[in-house]
């Protein structure tokens, strides 16, 4: 991103005026550091705009792909488990037999990682809600009471 032709000549315009600093109050002085650092503030601003429009943009196109392949992963795996099932139910001369095992052995893992997942969940939940905050806002609720008073 450029900065602004107006931006940049209103830098120096107290020297474009023919006005030397020696010659300007320290008013004057106060007043254009505050307007530069004004300006700067908002080329900052304007620049940290753009970088998160175009970070967005790149994360946005990440997801898609991330997405894409789950959901090819998904039908992947459908595919493969049916062969697996059919497989092993050739080598047993029942493909009944072989979609029961691979059903069971599917139902264990899920049992596993639901278990799991529950476990977690209550981990993270018996801390409660950003603990910290709370912590603070009450601190901040006791000392509003006392200033009230």
């Amino acid at each position: 991103m450029s900065v602004p032709t107006d931006r940049a000549r209103s830098w120096d315009s107290g020297r474009a005026n023919g006005a030397d600093d020696a010659d300007r109050s320290v008013g004057e002085l106060f007043n254009q550091v505050a307007n530069d650092l004004g300006d700067l503030l908002s080329t900052q601003i304007e620049l940290a705009k753009v970088e998160l429009r175009e970070d967005a943009t790149r994360a946005g196109r990440a997801a898609k792909l991330l997405g894409a392949g789950g959901g090819i992963g998904v039908l992947a795996a459908v595919l493969l488990s049916f062969a697996a099932a059919w497989g092993i139910g050739e080598a047993l001369d029942s493909p009944a037999l072989g979609f029961l095992i691979v059903g069971v052995l599917y139902a264990v893992v899920a049992v596993f990682l639901l278990l799991r997942g529950r476990d977690r969940m209550k981990e993270v939940t018996a801390k409660g809600v950003a603990p910290q905050t709370m912590a603070t806002l009450k601190e901040d609720a006791r000392w509003a009471k006392a200033q009230a008073s």
